[in-house]
């Protein structure tokens, strides 16, 4: 039995190498029949016995195969094709009875439709890749069709509130203008009346000026006529006070001589 699960777990690991090229099949082929036979020889009298009954009961149906290549259908979902004729007579070829050859033929597509089937359940099919690919393509058309319209909605909203804002600002620049046209306009006035007023102002001056200016002339010629008046009356009076002062010294001198 442990000869028989050895090569059950010889034939798994050999099938899956045997579905890849015809090489690598004869090659398994050959490894797992030398390796049967040297755990054969190894083994003791209960393997011998196994396989000398085995070998008993293949004569009478040594040419009794299948003529064709069976299909593999697991699950009834897929079709693996697996050429069992060929991997028997191979086996056959190496020296292992005809049952022997089928019962690993058997165990080794066992395994490869189980581990086929197990990498068909862990990977997705091609049609379902493509099904999933559709659904992507189709999800991002949409997504695309979506995002472009939105920026669309949105350039369209920011178009509009462009102009809006444009519309805004002339509004405000061409109010802004008549306000400081306005307002240099009343500068401008205010700054004319200013200018007239003092102009006004300034001839006004003028004028109390000029007059102060006359009136302190005529002043100072009055107060030079009184200042040469004066002068006249101060000369005369000294004049005739030295006269006087010179007659009473005559005077005096002429009664003391």
């Amino acid at each position: 039995m442990a000869v028989a699960r050895r090569v059950v777990q010889l034939g798994a690991n050999c099938g899956i190498r045997f579905s890849k090229s015809e090489g690598i099949k004869v090659s398994a082929a050959n490894l797992l029949i030398d390796r049967s036979q040297s755990n054969g020889g190894d083994g003791g009298g209960g393997s011998v016995n196994f396989y000398s009954s085995i070998s008993d009961k293949s004569s009478a149906n040594k040419f009794d195969y299948r003529q064709i290549s069976q299909l593999a259908k697991p699950n009834g979902q897929r079709a693996f094709l697996v050429d069992t004729l060929a991997l028997v007579r191979r086996l056959e070829a190496r020296g292992v009875p005809s049952e022997q050859a089928e019962a690993i033929t058997s165990a080794i597509t066992e395994v490869l439709n189980d581990s086929l089937e197990n990498v068909a359940h862990s990977f997705v099919s091609r049609p379902e890749m493509q099904k999933s690919e559709m659904v992507q393509e189709g999800n991002l058309s949409k997504f695309k069709s979506e995002v472009q319209s939105s920026q669309e909605h949105h350039f369209s909203l920011q178009q509009r509130e462009t102009e809006k804002l444009r519309n805004d600002i002339e509004k405000m620049r061409s109010e802004l203008r008549y306000e400081v046209d306005k307002l240099t306009a009343g500068q401008r006035l205010d700054l004319n009346l200013e200018r007239g007023r003092i102009r006004d102002e300034l001839t006004n001056q003028n004028a109390e000026t000029t007059n102060l200016t006359n009136k302190l002339d005529r002043e100072i010629h009055a107060l030079r006529a009184q200042i040469e008046a004066s002068k006249y009356e101060v000369i005369k009076y000294c004049i005739g006070t030295l006269v006087s002062i010179s007659a009473v010294g005559l005077a005096v001198l002429r009664l003391y001589t």
